[in-house]
Formats: C-alpha cells, structure tokens, sequence
C-alpha cells in the first residue's frame, strides 16, 4: 500500500495529538515523530504550529467558509431557513470537532496570545465565519428576503454563537438527557432566528 503524501501524513497526526493530548502539548517534534518525518521536513510545508492548525481546522474539519462564500455569491432557490439551517448544522459539526483542539489554548495566556498574534498575520480566526455569514445575510437582506433593518451582523453573531455555545455545552456537562439531534437543533435555531428578522 503507497504511503500518503508527508503533508498529508503530518495533517493527520496533527489532528490526532491535538484531539487527544491538546494543542498546547502537541509540539511540532511529537507531531513530526507520529507523521514518521523529522521536524525540518515538517517545517518546509508549514511555517509553524499556528499555521498546521489552521490547515488542520481547514482541511480536516467540518467546511464551514466554501458553503458561506457560495451562499454569499447565490443563495440560490432554498429558502431562507433552509439556508440558516444547512449553515448552523455544518457549524455546529465544526465546533464540535474544533472546540477540543483549541481548547488547551485558554489554559495558557503566552500561547493563545502567540496564536492570536499568527492568526492575524495569517488573516484568519473566529471572525472570519461571522463576517462570511454577515455577507450572505446582507445578500439575502437585499434580496428583500428578510427584513431591511435587520443587523446582519448581530444575527451572524447569534447563529454562530449559539453553535459554538452547543458545542461548549455538551462537551463539558453531562445531563440527564442527551443533547437534541444536530438536525434538529439547526432548524429550530434557524427558525428562531429568523422570526426576528424575516419579512
């Protein structure tokens, strides 16, 4: 059987530590030793850690950005909630996913503001799925779909804040009952959401 490609190979083991041990102890010789390559061949496809894990929220989680900046582009012929719920059921997934991997980055105050700091550079963060939505929002909003005065920006805010809150939630808690299926939590968001702001 071929081997994967070395960039491949170091994606995958990057996503496996950083789920199991934590971004802030999966160091770049741990994930170099798990991909079976030295560290120097780690750095010639990626400039530093920061950079492996935006790859890794990229390329092996949930896509979120691809179905907003199409959405953005044409919303098509769905509606309105069909829209929001296909966007927070894709979020919420993305959360879920992510939300272990970043969180070892609040336990320690020097490398999350060095990841924020890369994450600047880069142009990227957890800003940029709220601006993405706020376009396709301001699309929808000038196709007269939903109401003009709406704040795309709020609503964008709400959407994906409330993904990132169920993700937090059901990670950390245990309650009596399981959690509402994801399907069924991204319509009823979608429809609540849209109660505020549809025409």
């Amino acid at each position: 059987m071929q081997q994967k490609p070395t960039r491949a190979r170091i994606l995958d083991a990057a996503h496996d530590l950083m789920l199991t041990i934590g971004l802030a102890r999966a160091t770049t010789k741990e994930i170099a030793k798990a991909a079976g390559c030295s560290e120097a061949a780690l750095y010639k496809h990626f400039a530093s850690k920061e950079e492996l894990f935006v790859a890794v929220l990229q390329e092996r989680l949930p896509r979120l950005g691809p179905l907003l900046r199409r959405l953005a582009e044409d919303p098509g012929e769905r509606s309105v909630a069909d829209n929001l719920a296909e966007i927070a059921r894709l979020a919420c997934d993305f959360y879920a996913q992510s939300f272990p991997i970043a969180a070892s980055l609040y336990a320690e105050t020097k490398l999350k503001r060095r990841h924020e700091d890369s994450m600047r550079e880069m142009g990227t963060g957890p800003h940029v799925p709220i601006e993405a939505l706020d376009a396709y929002l301001r699309t929808e909003r000038d196709a007269g779909r939903i109401e003009p005065e709406t704040d795309t920006f709020a609503a964008a805010s709400l959407l994906l804040g409330a993904c990132a809150q169920r993700a937090f939630a059901y990670d950390s808690t245990v309650g009596k009952q399981p959690p509402q299926p994801v399907d069924e939590f991204a319509a009823a968001l979608a429809r609540t959401l849209l109660a505020g702001v549809s025409r």
